[in-house]
């Protein structure tokens, strides 16, 4: 059984409309969401990029049921993990039992603000394995020091704390990066149906650990409308190799997508009515080992999407014995 959850994009939003989107995605069927945590968009064309612990207050308040987490927070240059260990901690507590901390290597794009320098990616592996461990030194509510390679924490307590953990679940995008997931984390989160990554992820490890993998569409009901917003506005899926690691700002993701044709796009995001198509693409993520597959709808038309989908591609995957949702344009409050 796989469980279908929404993407909610920072970088399209304004905090208002992501926190409406998550109630909307609970009411519809979805069971899950995650949040992009993001100090810049990839291109200024999205446009947006709220301060996500704020907007998943919202959210917490918003909904009831969803689990949310974080798609991905890097908590090593621009935050430090003990700030990131007090924010998540609360969220928790806010979300009993249905908040993740998704964490990752980062982009330089939003990791550069301060001054820092951008290392490679062996020593960000380094950093995230140890600003891991302040995290959950932090968690245990003891008051905690810490002298690290990176990371300094002197006589700090969090008082605030859930009553069930959070769990930490580890992005990766290469074998590397996964099997440092395997290594570290409590879950997994993915971008496409790669089997070898999951292989990676699971390692030698036993027991069962949840894998999230991320798909992009865009949904509409004239396929070329869709595809013209997904290359207007999500450009930078068609961008290969490590620039979306690598480069600094919008302004560069928008010189290179100068080369990105519709067609490059299309390849790379489902787009249009045909929802069977989308269902094929849910499958090969859970052919290939995910247990959670979250969708991103790329462009404006959030409220059409979740119903569209409500109708036609959450019953393909549901549970029976599940309630019937409440429809997704309907509001509880």
């Amino acid at each position: 059984m796989v469980s279908i959850g929404y993407a909610l994009s920072s970088e399209e939003h304004r905090p208002s409309d992501l926190v409406r989107h998550a109630r909307l995605a609970e009411e519809a069927g979805f069971e899950f969401a995650l949040i992009s945590d993001h100090f810049h968009p990839w291109i200024d064309a999205q446009g947006q990029s709220p301060f996500v612990w704020s907007v998943i207050g919202g959210i917490a308040e918003a909904t009831t049921k969803l689990e949310l987490g974080t798609g991905v927070t890097c908590p090593m240059i621009r935050t430090h993990p003990a700030i990131i260990a007090h924010a998540a901690a609360t969220a928790g507590a806010m979300m009993e039992g249905r908040f993740f901390l998704g964490v990752g290597t980062g982009e330089n794009l939003n990791e550069h603000i301060l001054g820092d320098r951008w290392p490679d990616w062996d020593v960000r592996a380094r950093m995230l394995s140890e600003s891991i461990e302040v995290i959950r030194e932090l968690w245990t509510g003891e008051v905690t020091s810490f002298e690290g390679e990176f990371y300094t924490v002197e006589n700090a307590r969090i008082y605030t704390l859930p009553a069930q953990a959070v769990p930490i679940h580890v992005a990766a995008a290469g074998p590397k990066a996964a099997k440092l997931a395997g290594e570290i984390g409590d879950g997994f989160i993915g971008t496409g149906p790669d089997k070898e990554l999951l292989s990676a992820f699971d390692g030698r490890r036993r027991g069962k650990r949840p894998k999230y993998g991320q798909l992009t569409v865009c949904w509409d009901r004239d396929e070329k409308t869709a595809r013209k917003t997904a290359h207007t506005m999500w450009p930078n899926a068609a961008i290969p190799g490590e620039s979306s690691q690598e480069l600094p700002n919008p302004k560069h993701f928008e010189q290179l997508a100068e080369i990105v044709t519709e067609d490059m796009v299309a390849d790379q995001v489902t787009c249009g009515p045909d929802l069977e198509r989308h269902v094929a693409k849910i499958q090969e993520y859970v052919d290939a080992g995910y247990d959670h597959v979250y969708i991103h709808q790329v462009g404006p038309k959030q409220e059409a999407f979740l119903e569209a989908y409500a109708k036609e591609v959450l019953p393909r995957f549901s549970d029976p014995a599940r309630p019937e949702p409440a429809s997704a344009g309907k509001s509880r409050r």
